[in-house]
């Protein structure tokens, strides 16, 4: 009973040290200036374009605010706009559960300066509106600040994602050529069947013409075609 009890409590404080672990967005400092070369309202293409990210420390801050960062990584985060009526991308402050930056550009050691990484675009990013955002992690792999290319509200700076399709122009030419072939193959086919059916009707005709005439010219041209046949039986 006392060791039920035992692995009970430890489950239990194991479960609270989990959900009281990790940091809370609201605690950090944005002391990094983060750039992306997307403009405004621009669309990208998954897949095919690139992003150029720049981060460094904001020099606005005292020496030795960033003596804890040991780790950067640089994220593409869904904008609001984005995330209505999506649970899946729902911005949490608690950051172990926030799901605003699912898309990880890269991750590399801490510097203060001339950072700098181009990106391109993976094909499996969804269509959305997008902004980028870096933290800064300490020794122990937690968030200790951030920066991001929009304001605290995530309205400016936004830019779009078109995702991938899976169709080419090829296959679409294709597409419109096997289209255009089933349809005079179709057309050829009902325009043969059309043609048997004039030649054997002209046969058919030409046959029963060619009997009628022999049948006239052995009963003789004068006689009624409504006694033709009883006439030439009774011959």
């Amino acid at each position: 009973m006392a060791t039920r009890a035992f692995l009970l409590t430890s489950l239990l404080l194991s479960c609270l040290l989990q959900i009281c672990s990790g940091a809370y967005f609201s605690s950090l400092q944005r002391t990094l200036i983060v750039t992306a070369s997307p403009k405004a309202g621009e669309v990208l293409k998954s897949g095919e374009d690139k992003i150029t990210v720049t981060w460094g420390l904001n020099q606005s801050y005292p020496a030795g605010t960033d003596s804890a960062y040991k780790t950067v990584k640089v994220k593409l985060c869904y904008a609001p706009i984005s995330q209505v009526d999506r649970a899946w991308r729902k911005t949490v402050d608690h950051l172990t559960k926030d799901k605003t930056c699912q898309h990880k550009i890269v991750s590399q050691p801490y510097k203060a300066s001339n950072n700098s990484v181009e990106w391109t675009i993976e094909k499996d990013v969804p269509t959305a509106t997008y902004f980028i955002r870096a933290y800064a992690y300490d020794a122990e792999d937690q968030e200790v600040a951030y920066g991001q290319t929009t304001d605290a509200h995530k309205t400016t700076n936004l830019f779009g994602i078109e995702a991938i399709t899976g169709r080419h122009a090829s296959l679409d030419i294709a597409a419109v050529c096997f289209s255009a072939f089933s349809v005079v193959s179709l057309c050829g086919f009902f325009w043969v069947e059309k043609r048997k059916s004039r030649v054997a009707n002209y046969v058919s005709v030409t046959m029963m013409t060619r009997s009628y005439n022999e049948v006239m010219w052995g009963c003789g041209e004068d006689v009624s075609v409504v006694y033709l046949f009883w006439d030439c039986r009774r011959e």
